[in-house]
């Protein structure tokens, strides 16, 4: 006839369990003898002392083929992207709506304005040690310190004409004459091919509406502001801008405007980036 097994006390397995973490009779601790246990830890000390120096190893290895001063691969970004200040997004985008006769419906506008312009003071160029380049012909020598290590060009408010601050301190937006702000992005090592200034030109679809458009300096991005170098050879360097003052736009309607900039190399007919190689947006002056 069967037998069962007998139901254990609480101070029968408290017993059991103390013995299993230390056997006085065998010297065992936890099942295995001090010595096991020493050769347990040593083997996984060793363990994992060579996987952390593989780790160490292969980290190592990889730092040592890449350079800090520009990215391995660059294929992804071919032609730089356009952005515009002031750049107040609303549902479709950019939107620059405002009122002529309130005050506040551009007052922050122009502050944002005042503060992004603030970099290219000429009193910031000079204390960056950025270089007046405008009667250099050998620009990349004229830059150039050692291999790792460049200056930058000056871009001051001075060359924005009509748009800068000190013509007028609302930068057109209380006259209806607003001054907007258009810049590409940086690429490390990009060049304008043949030597020569990519142009801004801005369009509406109704150029009655849009009427003429002003541009400071000479509606191009100085070729001498290329290329950039990076960060690291280059950290004070400052983004060349446009400034497009719209002096005759109609009042009171809502204009889609398009900023494009042209050059070799740039492409501004991408269906699926609205931003690369142009900039638009929507502009209603109200009166």
């Amino acid at each position: 006839m069967a037998t069962f097994n007998e139901k254990k006390t609480c101070s029968q397995r408290m017993e059991n369990f103390g013995r299993f973490v230390w056997n006085s009779d065998t010297g065992e601790l936890m099942g295995r003898t001090l010595v096991k246990w020493v050769y347990i830890s040593l083997y996984y000390v060793a363990f994992y002392c060579v996987m952390i120096g593989l780790f160490a190893l292969s980290i190592y290895s990889l730092m040592k083929t890449l350079s800090p001063y520009e990215p391995d691969y660059q294929d992804l970004i071919q032609s730089p992207g356009v952005t515009m200040r002031p750049n107040v997004y609303g549902e479709e985008g950019i939107e620059v709506f405002y009122n002529i006769s309130n005050e506040k419906s551009y007052e922050g506008i122009v502050k944002s304005l005042c503060k992004f312009l603030s970099a290219y003071n000429k009193t910031n160029q000079m204390e960056k040690k950025n270089k007046d380049c405008s009667n250099t012909t050998d620009v990349k020598s004229f830059l150039t310190v050692n291999e790792n290590t460049k200056h930058a060009c000056q871009f001051t408010t001075d060359m924005l004409g009509n748009c800068s601050y000190d013509k007028d301190h609302t930068f057109g937006f209380a006259s209806g004459q607003p001054c907007l702000f258009i810049k590409m992005n940086r690429i490390i090592n990009f060049i304008p091919d043949n030597k020569t200034s990519p142009t801004l030109h801005c369009f509406s679809t109704d150029e009655h509406d849009l009427g003429p458009v002003e541009y400071f300096p000479h509606g191009s991005f100085g070729v001498q502001y290329f290329p950039y170098y990076g960060k690291k050879r280059q950290p004070n360097y400052t983004n060349p801008i446009v400034a497009v003052k719209l002096s005759h736009v109609k009042l009171n309607k809502e204009i889609e405007i398009v900023c494009r900039v042209n050059g070799s190399h740039i492409i501004n007919d991408n269906p699926h980036d609205p931003y690369e190689g142009k900039v638009t947006f929507r502009l209603k002056i109200n009166k």
